[in-house]
This record gives structure tokens, C-alpha cells and sequence, in this order.
């Protein structure tokens, strides 16, 4: 029973499908900025449906406001211990550009913890 928790969890982290977790959740690379939000329609391995309801990622929101105000924080805090507490626009440079900088990924597995959460899915690991 654990191994299906952290095949799961490893399958999160790899931004796999909840059910078979192999088929890729985002169709291009994060890298690409223009395009990095293209999910296919269904899983191409188990043809798992990726949006079970429309407006369904509306709720992604939350985690991702979640994800933003850890980065301030930490940003924050590591700019106050390890740069002796800095002036005010060096804070808004650090903490904006890391906050631009991890868009793409937090938008990602803002998603990706939403459809695993809530999104009905029942995990089906392939048998080796």
C-alpha cells in the first residue's frame, strides 16, 4: 500500500497522469513560455480525461496562490538573513523576479495537485 502512495506521489512530481502515471500531464516543456500551459485533452497512455468538468482548474487557484506566498516568504526571509536585511527595492527585484521566474512551474503543479486532489481520478499503476 505505500508503494502505490509513493508511485503516486513520485507521478506528481513527474507531472504524470493520476491514473496510469506515465502519460506526460503538459504537452510542451515549462521552457516554453509562450506554450507551457498546453495540457492534450486525455492522458495518451490510458486516455484518461484531464479536465473532468469545464472550469474545473478554476479551483488550481488556491494552490497556486498557496505556492506564490511560500516564494515571498522564503525569498523574503532569505534576502532579511543572508543579505542583512537589504533595502525596500532590492525585497520587490529578489521577490518579484522569483515569483516571474517560477510562474511556469507553479502553474504546473497548481494544476497537476488539483486533478490529483479532486479530480475523481482512481490511480491504476501499470503491472509489471
Amino acid at each position: 500500500m505505500a508503494n502505490s502512495a509513493s508511485s503516486a506521489t513520485w507521478a506528481l512530481l513527474r507531472l504524470r497522469c493520476p491514473r496510469c502515471h506515465e502519460g506526460p500531464l503538459f504537452s510542451r516543456s515549462a521552457f516554453n513560455l509562450s506554450k507551457f500551459a498546453d495540457m492534450p485533452e486525455a492522458c495518451p497512455v490510458c486516455g484518461q480525461a484531464y479536465e473532468p468538468e469545464p472550469g474545473f482548474y478554476w479551483g488550481a487557484m488556491y494552490f497556486s496562490y498557496g505556492f506564490t506566498v511560500a516564494i515571498f516568504v522564503i525569498s523574503g526571509v532569505l534576502l532579511y538573513y543572508l543579505a542583512n536585511d537589504p533595502p525596500l527595492w532590492v525585497y520587490i527585484s529578489v521577490v518579484g523576479g522569483a515569483a516571474l521566474l517560477s510562474t511556469p512551474l507553479v502553474f504546473r503543479y497548481s494544476r497537476a495537485l488539483m486533478l490529483y486532489l479532486f479530480g475523481g481520478v482512481e490511480s491504476r499503476p501499470p503491472v509489471a
